[in-house]
């Protein structure tokens, strides 16, 4: 599901009403990033990994085949559902930034019920916000910025950027190819000296 500039309106509209419900409920965002993970999957490997009422599990797979972000790969019993690939760039309201949405903030957005990190950072800095701290994530796992530039130039604390890089850690490397070398930069804490020395 991307956005190209041969599509019709319609279609981009459409892809991104799909995209919003996965950014407004972090459960079905967890059930998307779930599926992008294992490739495919039955209902019943959503109720077992999930950990979710069976009722609850057909409600949120059919919710997302109805809304074009998962499709039915196996029409035999049991079936099999996988998740389409999205990549849909967003301008905000105020028109001063873009971000794209991708599995990976799909991910960070289902992870909000389970990280209190996370959930605040939506809370202080929306959606958007948190595509922000994801793109200084992983750039930090490659080892081209610190917590404090983060810092700086979103004009937050240095805490709350070392927080939401700790929070975004886990996403990153599921999502992203990271080099090891980049590493270093994780054993800092925010004082800025190695972890490991206290």
């Amino acid at each position: 599901m991307s956005r190209t500039s041969n599509r019709a309106d319609g279609d981009i509209v459409q892809d991104f009403l799909s995209v919003a419900d996965l950014l407004e409920e972090p459960q079905l965002a967890q059930l998307y990033a779930y599926l992008a993970r294992e490739g495919e999957a039955t209902v019943q490997d959503v109720m077992d990994d999930l950990e979710l009422a069976q009722g609850t599990a057909y409600s949120y797979v059919n919710r997302l085949v109805d809304a074009g972000v998962v499709d039915v790969t196996d029409d035999d019993q049991p079936r099999r559902y996988a998740a389409r690939e999205i990549d849909l760039t967003v301008t905000t309201a105020a028109g001063d930034r873009e971000y794209t949405i991708t599995p990976a903030l799909i991910d960070a957005v289902g992870r909000r019920e389970t990280d209190a990190d996370i959930d605040t950072y939506i809370d202080r800095h929306g959606v958007a916000g948190l595509a922000t701290a994801l793109t200084y994530a992983v750039a930090r796992e490659r080892g081209e910025v610190t917590h404090r530039l983060m810092a700086e130039d979103l004009d937050i604390s240095p805490l709350a950027a070392e927080m939401i890089l700790q929070a975004l850690r886990p996403i990153v490397h599921e999502h992203y190819d990271i080099e090891e070398a980049g590493a270093g930069l994780d054993e800092l804490d925010i004082d800025g000296d190695a972890a490991d020395d206290a």
